[in-house]
């Protein structure tokens, strides 16, 4: 079943991108951060989930998103892009601060609601996933997996993927739960919308 038009997430807009914490909008609202590692389709899942091709840069070569970018849902609402990790052709400078701007984030955002954790549902919960689910048990800070590139797998093997991981978040938290997604077949938008508004709250009178 095609998922429904959500208007509230098509009218997204890029507001701006961060070297670092301090260059970030203010801290108030509401945000929910996308993560996962390089090659995991977190900015194929955000252009999806907005409904909008071109949202979040993606790139053949992972390993570019080297910002904290910010997207505007609603006034006070938004969409934030973490910096990719595990990347291995990644110089090992870069990735500790990358590590440390992703931990400063996750740690003193005080408008972070939640977490979306982008895991390739053919390879999830690789180290710096754990280590992601650890940190966000420690805050704490609910989390939501995407399990994507679901459409590479068939019926039988999404299932067992996504019972796996099921499994695993158990160990962390209550809080942490996971679905099955594509943004290329468009499986799981309305799931992933409704886990968002969860966090972003009612919302609010549009841009003018």
């Amino acid at each position: 079943m095609e998922p429904r038009v959500n208007p509230r997430y098509r009218q997204a807009r890029f507001l701006t991108s961060a070297a670092r914490l301090s260059q970030a909008p203010p801290d108030e609202g509401r945000e929910i951060a996308f993560a996962g590692r390089s090659n995991a389709g977190k900015s194929s899942a955000i252009n999806a989930l907005c409904d909008q091709q071109g949202l979040a840069r993606t790139s053949r070569t992972p390993g570019r998103t080297q910002l904290l970018n910010f997207f505007e849902i609603e006034p006070g609402r938004r969409l934030v892009d973490l910096p990719g990790y595990g990347y291995a052709k990644v110089a090992e400078r870069v990735k500790r601060d990358w590590q440390g701007t992703l931990a400063e984030y996750l740690e003193r955002r005080r408008c972070l609601r939640g977490l979306v954790l982008v895991m390739d549902a053919r390879h999830p919960l690789k180290p710096y996933d754990q280590q992601m689910l650890a940190w966000a048990n420690q805050i704490p800070l609910p989390v939501h997996v995407l399990l994507t590139k679901a459409d590479k797998l068939n019926r039988q093997q999404s299932e067992a993927a996504l019972a796996g991981v099921q499994e695993a978040l158990r160990a962390f938290s209550t809080d942490f739960t996971a679905q099955i997604f594509s943004a290329t077949r468009r499986w799981g938008i309305d799931e992933a919308h409704a886990q968002l508004d969860q966090w972003l709250g009612p919302s609010i009178s549009p841009r003018r």
